[in-house]
């Protein structure tokens, strides 16, 4: 059975992943993973992420994925008891020189996509350091894959969904030549999303394309002050929901899905929607069939609009800015859930309608959507709700006191 591996940048996201069907889940620690400006996890949190995790059944893997030099090499080293004494399962390393010391404490070792692992060559090398999986590069075709996976004497993984880096593997010095800040350390400031002023001089230098992509085209716009700008640096995001069947066939051990810089609502939709999808073609592999409404999903959170990476083809087309359909508007909080008549009572600073759509996020309650269908206050039905006020909801989901409350806005992406 494939693994489904999800992101959790905090304890919301943790549980949004969980209880949408994550069957492992990976995160960061404080100063060791490519996620620095994620909020990620303490050392102290590791054994609460491990018990919660449990809970569902699922695996916990962490990131300590950055280039280590010695001081952190050695810092990471002598955590590692630490580490294990947690009851997580596994440590994702970009460092090979670590495997020895992390199988040693009882954890598996899994080997980053930072190593830009390409041929089952270096799988049978990694195998002998003591490496239980690697994350193969984002630059392999789903052919390669297929032919490396046959030839790998350890699991392996691959990214199905989320952020395309633009450099190899994303190993990239853009963030740290502008800024001082390195994605190498984990602490990438993404420039190559921002939109970009491009420039030019005349000349008798000529620019020969030898794509053989026909259509290879930037989107540039002009300015008033004569400039022209495009953000041909920054890629569309992967989504693979399509072509489930060719991943399951391929052999692969995990699925795993890039985000967690994202928000939980973006984890639960996400890890949903693949959860549904690998479970209705392990039920009937033959009869399988892609449903529209998973599109509609996973475009309804954040995304850059979609591509399918280096899997079939070059990609080629560059990204916009969020694409997704709705805004999330903080507008409440929980202040209290009654069981028994299954509502939830909230503040608002914001209006509130019947058939507006909601989500509710907390550290136990995790992510979850809600359309308003029956509003009171003080036991009087009411159809609308001015800021300033406590209504009481109906949901049948538990929520938990101090939830955050978001009203959906649908978004004009034509702006």
């Amino acid at each position: 059975m494939v693994e489904l591996l999800a992101p959790a940048g905090n304890f919301i996201s943790l549980r949004a992943v969980l209880e949408n069907g994550a069957d492992a889940v990976y995160f960061g620690l404080d100063n060791f993973n490519m996620r620095a400006n994620a909020k990620n996890f303490s050392l102290n949190d590791l054994s609460e992420v491990s018990k919660i995790s449990k809970e569902y059944g699922a695996k916990t893997y962490l990131g300590t994925n950055i280039i280590l030099n010695e001081r952190l090499a050695n810092e990471l080293n002598a955590n590692l008891e630490s580490i294990a004494a947690s009851e997580i399962d596994g440590l994702i390393l970009s460092d090979i020189g670590l495997i020895e010391d992390t199988v040693s404490h009882g954890l598996e070792a899994h080997i980053s996509v930072q190593e830009n692992v390409t041929n089952s060559y270096t799988l049978k090398t990694l195998k002998k350091l003591g490496a239980k999986r690697a994350i193969l590069s984002r630059e392999l075709s789903l052919k390669e894959i297929t032919e490396i996976t046959s030839k790998s004497p350890i699991e392996t993984e691959i990214f199905i969904h989320g952020a395309i880096c633009m450099a190899i593997s994303g190993r990239c010095f853009l963030s740290y030549g502008l800024y001082g800040r390195s994605a190498n350390c984990g602490d990438c400031l993404q420039p190559c999303r921002k939109n970009w002023t491009l420039t030019y001089e005349e000349g008798e230098d000529n620019v020969v394309n030898f794509s053989d992509v026909e259509d290879e085209r930037f989107t540039i716009t002009g300015s008033d002050d004569g400039s022209y700008r495009t953000n041909f640096f920054s890629p569309k995001d992967m989504c693979m929901i399509d072509y489930i069947p060719q991943l399951m066939e391929s052999g692969i051990a995990s699925f795993k899905i890039e985000g967690r810089s994202r928000s939980p609502d973006y984890g639960a939709m996400v890890t949903g929607v693949y959860r549904e999808a690998i479970d209705n073609y392990n039920e009937d592999p033959l009869n399988f069939e892609v449903k529209a409404e998973w599109m509609d999903k996973l475009s309804s959170v954040f995304n850059r609009g979609f591509d399918t990476n280096f899997y079939f083809n070059t990609p080629f087309e560059t990204s916009e800015d969020n694409q997704s359909k709705y805004i999330k508007k903080d507008i409440g909080q929980v202040v209290n859930y009654y069981s028994k008549v299954k509502a939830a009572e909230l503040r608002i600073w914001d209006d509130l309608n019947l058939g507006d759509e909601i989500m509710i996020q907390g550290p136990t309650t995790g992510s979850i959507t809600h359309t308003i269908d029956s509003m009171q206050i003080e036991g009087e039905a009411v159809s609308h709700v001015e800021k300033g006020s406590n209504v009481a909801i109906a949901v049948a989901t538990k929520v938990r006191e101090n939830d955050f409350v978001y009203k959906l806005v649908e978004r004009d992406n034509d702006d």
